[in-house]
């Protein structure tokens, strides 16, 4: 009998390919992705206790607090399709503002690969600089006057001092210099700010109506308001968010992360209240533990917060970053940030060999 000819083989499956939205996207490799043994190795707790005492042969692996922080440090990690600038407000002093911007700021710079600056927009003197570096020699006055020369990084980074990864501009120490700090010069400073860095976290200073605050709300790309579980903190918070309303900024409020201290709190206060009532004004709402190191007022130190601590503003991070791939609303609805805001992209899309890339 002539050999019967044998049956095709059926084909093989085809092999899943990745999401269209990561063909392409360099942040989809990295550590957290790729180096399964290295990331199930927990890292703190009675699971790394485990592992370390039976010398790597028992291995738990991570628990739910250390999976939550890989997954919130792979939302900071999000790509940019362009320069962004991030405001941190409030209308009342002393309920945590610089110490969120400043923390944000270090967590950006922390887990993101690209440039992060921390720029201190305070007319009254602000201290971020003290809180993270404790250097205030140069200023954004200085920068101000030099801007002309300005043609690469590390001009500017001759203004700047640096905390970790993150790079910070001071703001002006003499109060009679500090008055002359307008939106004009604000929108200045950005536009140079934005040729070099990715990421430009402002400290908005006290209040809503100094000429400085009009430039930050004209071109920022997200907002981080601040207030505390107190009477007093919660409802100037509120009336922050009023107020921005008022003037035409409604979308940047609905797209708002409000962070909450409980530095200063009382069992009296109804803080699930207080949580709902925001939660339903704005995007998402961060409590921020009662920490001894911020507590002092001193120099901040990523290594010296509570585990707590630092997993709220690892979450803070995380949300603004969620932002991201949002599209601009630097302008809002109201007409008045316009032109600034279209200021603002010109200067960051000008072309320089120094001009940071747009992937994290």
């Amino acid at each position: 009998m002539p050999p019967q000819p044998r049956a095709a083989a059926p084909p093989a499956p085809a092999s899943p390919r990745p999401a269209a939205g990561h063909i392409g996207d360099s942040s989809a490799l990295s550590e957290y992705t790729i180096v399964r043994r290295r990331s199930d190795r927990p890292g703190s707790g009675w699971r790394r206790a485990v592992h370390l005492l039976s010398g790597g042969l028992v291995n738990p692996g991570i628990g739910p607090a250390e999976h939550r922080r890989q997954e919130l440090a792979l939302r900071v990690r999000r790509p940019l399709p362009g320069p962004r600038q991030i405001a941190v407000v409030s209308m009342k002093g002393g309920v945590g503002k610089t110490t969120v911007t400043a923390l944000l700021g270090l967590m950006l710079a922390e887990h993101r690969g690209d440039r992060i600056v921390a720029l201190d927009a305070n007319p009254d003197a602000g201290t971020l600089a003290d809180r993270l570096t404790g250097k205030t020699d140069s200023t954004v006055r200085d920068l101000l006057d030099g801007v002309e020369d300005v043609a690469s990084l590390s001009d500017v980074a001759r203004y700047t001092t640096l905390a970790g990864r993150l790079q910070v501009l001071a703001s002006e120490q003499d109060p009679a210099r500090s008055e002359a700090f307008d939106r004009a010069e604000y929108e200045r400073v950005c536009a140079v700010l934005a040729r070099f860095y990715n990421v430009v976290v402002t400290d908005s200073g006290t209040g809503m109506v100094h000429s400085a605050m009009d430039g930050t709300l004209a071109l920022t790309n997200g907002l981080v308001v601040v207030g505390s579980l107190t009477v007093d903190g919660a409802s100037r918070a509120a009336k922050t968010l009023d107020w921005l309303v008022a003037h035409g900024h409604g979308r940047v409020v609905e797209r708002a992360v409000v962070v909450l201290s409980r530095d200063r709190t009382s069992k009296e206060i109804d803080t699930e209240l207080l949580i709902g009532y925001f939660s339903a004004r704005c995007r998402a709402v961060v409590v921020v533990p009662h920490d001894p190191h911020l507590a002092t007022g001193g120099r901040i130190e990523l290594d010296a917060l509570r585990p707590a601590t630092a997993d709220a503003f690892l979450e803070i991070a995380a949300l603004v970053a969620d932002d991201f791939a949002v599209d601009d609303f630097a302008a809002d609805d109201s007409a008045v940030g316009d032109s600034a805001a279209d200021h603002f992209v010109g200067a960051a899309t000008g072309t320089d060999h120094d001009r940071p890339g747009h992937g994290a």
